[in-house]
């Protein structure tokens, strides 16, 4: 009689300390037994943490548009961006900026339809092989459409051209 009472509040005891962690992001499982004595009915609660999401799969909303590419060595271009003119993409010959979630993104171009800081996926093979993460920090195209900022003019034709895309919006502005 003993070493089953001994059980039943080892059992009590595991099921408190699981219970009293007070994390986030759980989901609970109740778990009852009524097999190891007649007269008391255990209940063990259970939390398990659910597996967060990379960040590049939180998709707030996916649009079609246009891909092109632009530089900031154009001849009316001073290199200072819409949403950010304190980031001369010019004089620090840059075409990617560090962002404070998504570390080191491309920088694109887009209409007032996205929040500057926006983040975006997209997919494009003459670009890269990989899916592309981008952030808003400038203006200058139309309807959903994005202009991605690249080394030059030239690279931009050769490579970027322009494409239909679908991307997905990861952060809707800062």
């Amino acid at each position: 009689m003993g070493f089953k009472v001994l059980k039943v509040l080892l059992i009590i005891f595991v099921a408190f300390l699981l219970t009293n962690t007070g994390e986030k992001n759980k989901k609970v499982f109740i778990v009852e037994n009524f097999h190891l004595n007649k007269t008391f009915g255990l209940v063990a609660k259970v939390e398990k943490e659910e597996e967060e999401k990379p960040l590049t799969e939180n998709v707030l909303a996916t649009y079609i548009g246009d891909l092109t590419g632009y530089s900031a060595d154009c001849p009316l271009c001073g290199g200072t961006l819409a949403c950010k003119s304190s980031y001369n993409v010019y004089k620090n010959n840059v075409v990617t900026y560090n962002d404070s979630t998504f570390g080191e993104v491309r920088i694109v171009a887009s209409s007032t339809k996205l929040p500057c800081g926006s983040i975006v996926k997209f997919n494009s093979l003459r670009i890269s092989n990989e899916p592309v993460i981008a952030i808003v920090l400038d203006r200058g195209v139309l309807n959903r459409d994005l202009d991605l900022l690249v080394p030059s003019e030239s690279y931009a034709y050769k490579y970027v051209g322009r494409s239909k895309i679908t991307y997905d919006v990861l952060r809707n502005g800062w």
